[in-house]
């Protein structure tokens, strides 16, 4: 049995840093909005998927015991970044499947309480145990990535003004100012090639959505419910011997079987958040989602086919870089994006006449796997 999903309610509240607000009280403000956006009754929500990497455990109930919401089956979800969108995809199974009506999917971290610095990696890893951090493993994808293609450092800046200029325009974003190239290479090396404006911002976030079937968003009178095409996800391949560090296999494989399911192509993306946690990141996501060939990235993105007026726009909301990276929030925190993009209800940073989206988010930080998760989201209005 499988049946449509939709898309019926968002809730977000701008990325930041608030250290003195708890994981709860800094979430359920966002189930409200989304709820209330629905016209859904919180009596009516059939299952609950929470996620959150550091917020410790039973948050799901810690949070939506907040909004009286009880007794329902609550399932907490870990799977790094990708944390919120694996919750997204599966409670779009469960509904398509006819095992429920409706779904409520949250995700929220709060960094700040962690500190500054890159997040804390398993100790017990091989690699994490040797001097391995994220900042790390990006910076020799990025100078790979640039020698390969004969690209300098300063390159990759141009990402980082794409995303802040983008973020500008966004009143939810963790920053909400311009930058210039001169700006993005005067900032100080975290591990060369990268520099800190090449790098997403840690902070604090949360995010939340509601899925309905076909019948009950009709029964809604839901006016514009976006539709979920496809989700895929997918775990990275163990490689514990040498690997391509210009290549992201888990994605180009996620996004090849969502286009399939989807029944689209890269053609017929309009608008798309992708997981740039760092400017190099984003380059090489053109590629495996064939917005452009091997090598050709740079190109793209100085066309403006990337930016706003172009023909894919990537991170109309600032991205990771800008919007800001609250771990197991950020999928979610995509899907509300992307849904109010189709919507046309995104401001001064619309995409005009956005019809099908996509939401790409990846989870990493282990010995051996390019990426510990990958989760794909095709949306269409």
């Amino acid at each position: 049995m499988s049946r449509k999903v939709y898309v019926v309610g968002t809730g977000i509240r701008r990325f930041g840093r608030f250290p003195d607000v708890s994981h709860p009280d800094f979430a359920w403000p966002v189930i409200r909005e989304a709820l209330l956006e629905s016209g859904l009754d919180k009596n009516h929500i059939d299952v609950a998927y929470s996620s959150s990497v550091f917020g410790g455990m039973l948050l799901g109930q810690q949070v939506l015991g907040k909004l009286g919401i009880s007794g329902l089956p609550i399932i907490n979800v870990e799977n790094a970044c990708s944390s919120s969108a694996v919750g997204l995809r599966e409670a779009a199974a469960r509904i398509s499947s006819g095992q429920s009506e409706s779904a409520l999917v949250f995700g929220v971290e709060m960094l700040s309480k962690l500190g500054g610095g890159p997040l804390p990696l398993n100790a017990d890893d091989w690699e994490v145990s040797n001097g391995v951090s994220m900042p790390t493993i990006y910076a020799m994808r990025a100078q790979r990535y640039l020698y390969e293609h004969r690209l300098a450092p300063g390159d990759l800046s141009e990402v980082t003004v794409k995303a802040r200029f983008h973020g500008s325009l966004n009143p939810l974003a963790q920053f909400q100012k311009s930058v210039t190239l001169e700006e993005v290479n005067a900032s100080r090396e975290v591990a060369s090639p990268l520099r800190l404006m090449h790098c997403c911002p840690t902070g604090d976030g949360a995010a939340a959505v509601v899925l309905v079937s076909e019948k009950l968003a009709q029964s809604l009178n839901i006016k514009n419910p976006v539709e979920i095409l496809a989700t895929v996800l997918h775990s990275g391949l163990y490689e514990p011997g040498p690997s391509s560090m210009i290549k992201s296999h888990a994605s180009a494989k996620s996004a090849a079987e969502a286009y399939e399911a989807a029944g689209i192509g890269p053609e017929d993306v309009d608008v798309a958040e992708l997981h740039d946690s760092f400017a190099i990141a984003e380059l090489m996501y053109y590629e495996a989602f064939q917005f452009c060939q091997p090598g050709e990235a740079i190109g793209l993105l100085r066309s403006g086919a990337a930016s706003l007026g172009g023909r894919h726009v990537v991170n109309p909301s600032g991205g990771l870089l800008s919007r800001g990276h609250p771990v197991a929030a950020s999928g979610v925190a995509q899907i509300c994006e992307i849904t109010r993009q189709l919507q046309g209800r995104s401001g001064a940073h619309q995409v005009a006449g956005a019809k099908v989206g996509l939401a790409h988010v990846t989870g990493g930080g282990i010995a051996g796997f390019e990426h510990g998760a990958c989760a794909v989201t095709i949306l269409k209005r």
